[in-house]
């Protein structure tokens, strides 16, 4: 016995598509699962999180900080990544996904100088730290912000 032969006890689990309400020999009829009268019974339950008129517990926590609306998400790539193209290649956004380095580029890709580079290569992305842009630059490439 393990964790994968784990299984919920037979008769435990149901399935939640059964009709409720449609008579005693369904085994869900007459108060429909809902217990008897009161509040919750009835139609127009109040929503979740309603706590009967006290302050809710949503609003009793204080709120801190902010969110910026103006914040930019980038992906940031180390240089030793770009080693997966060829010498004197094009390494744009789009050849960056075909090779699987960046999934999704969200607001923009920043390179990064983080370990070494051994190829020459024109480099166009959306921004690169000082580090990187020499050290591409140092072999004979080319660091185009787009």
């Amino acid at each position: 016995m393990d964790l994968s032969n784990l299984k919920p006890a037979k008769g435990s689990k149901h399935s939640n598509n059964f009709r409720r309400g449609r008579g005693h020999g369904s085994g869900n009829g007459k108060t429909a699962g809902k217990g008897h009268k009161g509040q919750k019974a009835r139609s127009g339950a109040p929503r979740p999180g309603f706590e009967g008129g006290q302050m809710p517990l949503y609003r009793r926590i204080p709120k801190r900080g902010f969110t910026n609306r103006n914040t930019k998400e980038i992906v940031g790539i180390n240089l030793d990544r770009l080693e997966v193209f060829e010498n004197d290649a094009v390494v744009t956004v789009e050849a960056l996904m075909e090779k699987g380095i960046v999934k999704n580029p969200r607001d923009g890709v920043k390179i990064l100088g983080n370990g070494e580079l051994t190829k020459k290569l024109t480099v166009q992305v959306n921004a690169f730290s000082a580090g990187a842009k020499e050290k591409i630059e140092a072999l004979g490439g080319k660091a185009e912000v787009i």
